[in-house]
């Protein structure tokens, strides 16, 4: 995914998230795949920010590499498995749900 890129896009009514992938360029592109795979298929938009300013990251409360933001709040760390991200964005979905 590219700097800014939202995924799900054509899908407006969509509720849209703000991420930040923080890292290295190749772990966060290595994320960025994983994320891509993992929620395409389900009914939320995400936009994609990128930071690799280790400074920025241990400012945000960052403490491995590569992590992951959702709307300003540390959501995922590390190199995790597409099956838990996806995992992670349908207890979002119910969440909202509820409410």
């Amino acid at each position: 995914m590219q700097e800014g890129e939202v995924l799900n896009a054509s899908h407006s009514k969509y509720p849209l998230l703000h991420a930040t992938l923080y890292g290295s360029k190749l772990n966060t592109a290595k994320l960025s795949k994983r994320l891509s795979c993992a929620i395409k298929h389900l009914p939320i938009r995400v936009e994609f920010k990128y930071e690799y300013d280790t400074l920025k990251a241990v400012e945000a409360g960052i403490s491995q590499d590569p992590s992951f933001t959702l709307n300003g709040e540390i959501f995922l760390e590390g190199l995790v498995q597409a099956e838990e991200i996806t995992q992670a964005f349908k207890a979002i979905l119910l969440k909202r749900k509820k409410y």
